[in-house]
This record gives C-alpha cells, structure tokens and sequence, in this order.
C-alpha cells in the first residue's frame, strides 16, 4: 500500500529520475565564478528551469500542511528556506529545505530576528558537517488561493535579490494540493526595480478568491514565473521510502473533503459573488469597447469563462475525493467482511469438534 502511494505521488508530479554525479557534483570554483560573473544583473530572465528534489518538496509540503490550527482545516502561512545550488545555464538546483520558526497568520508571514538568528545558526552549522550547498531562496505557503506572489512578497523577493543573489521564491498551497491530489506550486523571480517587461503571450488562468484578485493583479508584472522539474537520485528513493512507510497511513485514512470544506465552502461563496459581478462588468466593458472601437476580447478572457473553470476545478477535486473515499470503503469493507467470515467459519469448525 505505502509503495502504490509513492508511485502516485511520482505519477501526478511527474517526479524524474536523475544520476547522482549530475546532481551531487559541486565544484567551488564554477559556483564563485557564476557569482562573479552574475549574467542574471545583464539579462533578467536568466534563470529558465528549477529542479527541486523530491525530498526537499515533501518537507516543505509536510512543513505547509502543520500549521493549521485544527478548526475545519484552516492553516496559517509558514515559511523556510531551500538549500541547492546554480547551474551556468540558468538552473536552480534545490536540493534540501528547512523550515524558519516564524508565527504567520492565514494571509501573511514575515521573518522576524529569532528567524534570521536560526537562519545563520543553521548555514553555520550546515557548512560545519561539511554540506556544500548554499541557501539559493526562500518558500512560503498560500493556503486555499493559489501559487502566486503578494505586494509583501514581491517587496521580500526583491530585497533578497539585492542581497543574496541568486535567490528564488517558491509558493506552495498546501490546501488545494489536498484538495487535487497534485503538489500545487510555484517558483518566482522579481523584475529589478523599475523594469518593464515585453508583452507577453496570455499566461494560464489562475483561479484566486475575489478578495485577493486586486493584490494579484497590480503586482503580476513585476515577476515571472519559472518551470518547475521534480527530480530524485538513488539516495532520495531511501528517504521517500522511509517518509512514505510513516506517512502514508495518514494519507489513506485521512478524507480531503473533511479537511477541506471550510476551502470549499469559501469557494463556492466566491464562485457567487464572482457571478453577481459578471453583468455589472459585461455591461460596462462592452460599452467601453462600443466607444473605443476595441477588439473583443477572447472567449478564455470572459468573466464567465473564468468562473466556469473554477467551478469545474472546484466540481472535479469533489469528485475526486469522493471516488477516493469510494475506493477506501470498498477496501477497508471488504477486508473487513472477509475477515468476519473467517471469524464465523471458524467458530463453526470449532463448535463441529
């Protein structure tokens, strides 16, 4: 069971096999010479790909999921640190993360001085053992609205990009990676001060809560986003092996739809009031169009479209997690009534001698 469970894991975050010596190799010299060199100053997409191990993902998704507070499955923000390594061209290499103890609430963290004090305690301590990585960026969560960077965020990506480059901002949500099944993430880096950047192709609907759209919008060009790859080498599948033997009894008897109808409740209260809004905004937008001799804008674009896909989404992680807790009722039942026709056969063989 705990080794079907790993697979699925693997599956739906399409975890990639890589040799030890591409990923464990570490030269001093070449990571002081890219730091030196610092092409990302010169060209502010320089960094095109981050590979996170999967180890490193299961503690920071371990690490989001234990701040909730135990009343229908709300959870405040946490926050850590990654460790890794940069490539020449332009790859993140995470290789380890640690958590940073900082008291967040359900909308925001910040680290405070007994964070940055066991932040160097750790570095100290990690280049003591003799661990050769360096902290390469920082991750927090998002619980239940999305993987996306806050005005706060950005104003924190931006002073470690000042400080300590290279530094990457991951964002994990650790409500709808129950909620889906799939690790919902996302990794980040801030434009410099003052940079425009090039029109882009549409980027993919993201589905956040009405209350947040405004954050999202004003500050969505100020950063990009950069590809994700999960990795794992011979040493991780030890690890996950043995996280996934105490791990996956929770997961089995744990339900997503328990756990998560505060968030879906919120959702579907969102869904509504994004509905109420539709015609008022229509209206307005196309009049404006009428005025401007605009083109209309596409079908993905509509403010009806977009709650249509959240709904959907919404529709199908519920269906999701009804068929899970199907299939569990099947097994465990079925498991339990062989065991209780064992029991009565038996009891009838003991009461025939």
């Amino acid at each position: 069971m705990a080794e079907t469970a790993l697979r699925s894991f693997e599956l739906e975050n399409q975890v990639k096999s890589l040799d030890d010596a591409e990923i464990f190799r570490h030269d001093e010299d070449e990571q002081e010479a890219i730091y030196q060199k610092a092409p990302w100053k010169e060209d502010t997409n320089f960094f095109k790909l981050v590979r996170i191990s999967a180890v490193a993902l299961v503690k920071m998704v371990m690490h989001t999921r234990s701040s909730g507070n135990g009343i229908l499955g709300q959870m405040n923000e946490v926050m850590g640190l990654m460790m890794g390594k940069v490539t020449p061209d332009g790859t993140f290499i995470v290789t380890d993360a640690f958590p940073l103890p900082v008291e967040g609430t359900e909308t925001r963290v910040n680290a405070g001085a007994s964070a940055n004090e066991f932040m160097v305690t750790f570095t100290e301590n990690s280049e003591r053992v003799g661990k050769s990585e360096h902290v390469c960026g920082w991750y927090h969560s998002h619980p239940g609205y999305g993987c996306w960077l806050s005005g706060i965020d950005v104003q924190t990506q931006m002073t470690y990009q000042a400080h300590q480059e290279p530094f990457l901002s991951v964002v994990i949500d650790p409500i709808r990676t129950c909620a889906a099944g799939k690790v919902e993430i996302g990794a980040f880096r801030t434009y410099p001060e003052g940079y425009s950047p090039p029109d882009e192709s549409p980027s993919e609907y993201q589905s956040i809560p009405l209350d947040k759209i405004e954050d999202f919008g004003v500050h969505a060009k100020q950063y990009y986003q950069v590809p994700i790859e999960i990795f794992k080498n011979s040493m991780d599948n030890a690890i996950l092996e043995l996280l996934w033997n105490k791990y996956w009894v929770d997961t089995i008897s744990s339900s997503p739809l328990l756990h998560n109808r505060s968030f879906t409740n919120k959702m579907v209260q969102d869904c509504v009031q994004k509905l109420e809004q539709i015609d008022t905004a229509s209206v307005s937008q196309s009049r404006f169009r009428m005025v401007m001799h605009e083109p209309k804008k596409r079908k993905e674009d509509h403010p009806l479209s977009k709650v249509s896909f959240d709904a959907t989404k919404l529709a199908s992680e519920q269906a999701q997690g009804l068929t899970n807790q199907v299939v569990k009722f099947a097994l465990f039942k079925a498991c339990q009534c062989k065991a209780q026709a064992n029991s009565a056969a038996a009891a009838s063989t003991a009461m025939e001698r």
